[in-house]
Formats: structure tokens, sequence, C-alpha cells
């Protein structure tokens, strides 16, 4: 007589973590500019290119549709989209959005950056490390 062995059962998936987190200012200045956008845009479109002293840049565009690959991540009522090469490099940022006297933007408190350039337009990233 043969024993039936037990169905293996897959192991519980751990939830993805958030890519990144929006500051109220972020959130706030993020939903200003989807309201007055010229044409429809479902949020924006975050990345990381190559470029710039320090090596790279983060990219911040209006994102017209939602691609396939893109991270989405919602916070405080507005969507952003994130570059699926842009992922690791991002895990864990905050995006804030800051104004002055002389400029406003938006600003990336990233855990994976290592430096930036004197002039603050590009970063030095490294991947974050994933515990698995």
């Amino acid at each position: 007589m043969t024993q039936a062995t037990p169905a293996s059962t897959p192991k519980p998936r751990r939830p993805r973590p958030q890519v990144m987190r929006l500051t109220d200012a972020a959130a706030q200045r993020i939903s200003e500019l989807t309201q007055r956008a010229d044409s429809e845009i479902v949020g924006l479109r975050v990345g990381v290119k190559n470029g710039g002293c320090a090596g790279q840049s983060y990219t911040v565009e209006y994102a017209h549709d939602v691609r396939p690959t893109d991270e989405v991540v919602e916070d405080k009522g507005v969507k952003i989209l994130v570059d699926p090469k842009a992922v690791l490099f991002l895990l864990g940022t905050e995006m804030d959005y800051k104004a002055d006297k002389m400029q406003a933007q938006f600003v990336f408190n990233n855990p994976n950056q290592i430096s930036a350039c004197g002039c603050g337009e590009s970063v030095e990233l490294r991947p974050a490390k994933i515990d698995g």
C-alpha cells in the first residue's frame, strides 16, 4: 500500500514594501500639478537617469498612462509611478517638496544615496539591500 504525500503548500509571500512615501507637502504639490495640467494625467512618473557630475539624477515627469511595468505608489490621495529600472535605487525613499525665495523643487530623502554633487543636480546611488 502506498502512502499519499501531503500536497506541499506554497510558502506565503511577504508583502511587498512600498517603494516610496510622500510628505504632505509633496502630496499637495502633486495634487496641484495633476489638477492644473494641460492634458489628462494619472500622476507623476519618478525615475533615475545616468548623468551629471555625481553619476545619476532623479527624474520627475507627468504620467499620462500607467505602463504594465510601472510600480504604482498611492500615498496621501495621489499617485506616483516608479520606473521599474529605478525601484532598487528608490526603495525606502521619501519624496518631499520644498519652496523658498530662490527655488521650488521635489527633494528626495533617499537612504540609498551615497553622495551628491556640490550643485545639487546629481547624486550617486547604490541599489537597496533586500533581506531575503
